[in-house]
């Protein structure tokens, strides 16, 4: 698990994050969490193959439909444990290093290709949860 420093530096540097599994229903903890991440300041783009648009962008129904153009720095997952290996390979192929599991979501599989791939995974932890705890402020425009 990546130290409180290793996160903290994570949260600053993105921009952008993709969720996996981003749900339309303002209900779902993953809405909340990218109504949070955009309060925030992130750019926050939707990955759900059965709906066109959430929160007033377009969704893509894969890491990998995502346009190259958008430089998205991490991939925030929202999807269950044993759907986790290939979302991050997917994430890898996409040039994404950061794969940040929800909790509840966790995967040794995943973090070891994540990390053995020079990137950084994180499990089992609300990305919304620890922006807070570590008091981080706003990030400046998404790029």
């Amino acid at each position: 698990m990546p130290s409180d420093a290793e996160l903290r530096e994570v949260l600053t540097r993105a921009r952008t994050v993709a969720i996996v599994g981003l749900s339309e229903k303002p209900d779902r903890d993953s809405n909340e969490v990218a109504r949070y991440l955009r309060s925030q300041g992130y750019r926050v783009v939707p990955v759900n193959p059965t709906v066109p648009e959430i929160l007033g962008e377009r969704s893509y129904p894969s890491l990998g439909a995502i346009p190259r153009e958008i430089r998205v720095d991490i991939a925030d997952v929202f999807r269950r444990s044993e759907q986790v290996p290939a979302i991050a390979k997917e994430a890898l192929r996409r040039g994404i290093k950061v794969v940040w599991m929800q909790l509840g979501v966790d995967s040794p599989e995943a973090a070891s290709i994540v990390r053995d791939a020079g990137g950084v995974a994180v499990e089992n932890l609300c990305i919304m949860s620890q922006h807070r705890r570590l008091g981080l402020p706003a990030v400046g425009p998404a790029a």
